[in-house]
């Protein structure tokens, strides 16, 4: 399954969920999702269906599927390695998913999405621990530093786009973000509680892959 790459507000829109895809514009009140808070097409707003669990679980799996922008084949990989896992299940997936590169770098706000984040280090524009990586799943762990590498750090993007998201973002406790140096460290790995996911959301996954 290829990735998304239609309207992203649209997708919101029928997902029924701001997914913060947008950047800025998500947070302000041009979000899609605050002006039209229901599905798109001609009966967007008359529309009702009543959701089976199964449909219910594959809604969840679309969500967070679509809010980490992965192809199914890689978190359908994610989520049977948390059901095998020694861990807590749902705790297991949340920490593949927020420890991701991209989604570090999303948190840190050195990218104000997280298929901003994808570009970033898919450019070779990051590194961790001082090694160029450029891999968007390439997962972080406890004590690593990621910082942006010293000849990118003089492009316009992050000397004037970046700058006022940067100095005003809220990272989560799980990073330590030195806004003067732009340096970012792991203190920790996430817990379920600093992805901010619904608990029922990551259940219903766990469901539907359990199957």
């Amino acid at each position: 399954m290829a990735r998304y790459t239609g309207p992203k507000e649209k997708l919101e829109r029928r997902l029924g969920v701001k997914l913060f895809l947008k950047g800025e514009r998500s947070l302000s009140p041009k979000s899609a999702t605050v002006r039209k808070p229901y599905p798109p097409g001609m009966h967007g707003k008359n529309q009702f269906k009543k959701v089976s669990e199964f449909g219910a679980q594959l809604s969840a799996k679309q969500k967070i599927k679509f809010t980490y922008r992965m192809m199914e084949k890689q978190f359908k990989s994610y989520a049977k390695a948390a059901i095998e896992s020694k861990d807590e299940t749902g705790n297991a997936l949340v920490q593949k998913l927020e420890q991701r590169l991209d989604n570090t770098i999303y948190k840190a706000g050195l990218a104000q999405s997280r298929d901003q984040a994808r570009q970033l280090v898919t450019h070779g524009h990051i590194l961790v621990n001082g090694i160029k990586t450029n891999i968007p799943s390439f997962q972080v762990k406890k004590n690593d530093e990621i910082k942006v590498r010293p000849g990118s750090a003089k492009g316009k993007y992050f000397t004037t786009y970046i700058t006022d998201w940067f100095k005003k973002a809220q990272s989560p406790d799980w990073l330590e973000v030195n806004r003067d140096t732009v340096l970012v460290k792991v203190l920790r790995r996430p817990t379920f509680a600093d992805s901010g996911l619904a608990f029922k959301d990551i259940q219903s996954i766990i469901e539907y892959y359990s199957r």
